[in-house]
């Protein structure tokens, strides 16, 4: 994440890295790039990147990339966001994933249209162009229920219904 970071820096935008607290002292970082915003803990932590992102992008990682990954997966399903969500599948990393959410979907526990959450390309300039073209093609899961944002880290307070 150090490089994308710095490149992203590099390239006159914002960075904000978002780590929890109780993180900061085992977290080897290196040089400080752009804002660092310490929270409380890993459900805040997400809440904030929500908060600052226009979209989603997990690359390859391990147990902290998947867990963050099917939570804005869940939110997106249930209405909270709208925002795309997009793994970027670097030498066919995510393709086992995949597999697993389209089995999901053929045994009938993933709708066809909730399995267009996701988008996936095996590089940034494909998978960008992709999620610039996304659009929710999926039915809100929970109806008629009320979110409040706030606990996400948002200002506001969402109805949602079918």
């Amino acid at each position: 994440m150090g490089l994308i970071s710095q490149a992203v820096y590099n390239g006159g935008r914002h960075v904000i890295g978002v780590i929890p607290k109780t993180l900061m002292p085992r977290e080897i970082t290196g040089e400080t790039v752009g804002e660092v915003k310490p929270v409380a803990d890993m459900h805040q932590r997400k809440a904030e990147m929500a908060r600052h992102s226009d979209a989603f992008i997990a690359l390859p990682g391990g147990y902290g990339t998947l867990e963050e990954l099917l939570e804005v997966i869940t939110w997106a399903q249930l209405g909270i966001h709208d925002k795309p969500v997009g793994l970027l599948n670097v030498d066919g990393y995510y393709n086992s994933l995949l597999s697993f959410i389209d089995k999901a979907v053929e045994e009938g526990f993933i709708s066809p249209s909730a399995r267009h959450i996701i988008v996936s390309a095996p590089t940034p300039k494909e998978l960008v162009k992709k999620m610039e073209e996304y659009f929710p093609r999926h039915e809100i899961v929970a109806s008629k229920l009320s979110w409040e944002i706030e606990q996400l880290g948002y200002s506001k307070k969402c109805e949602i219904s079918r």
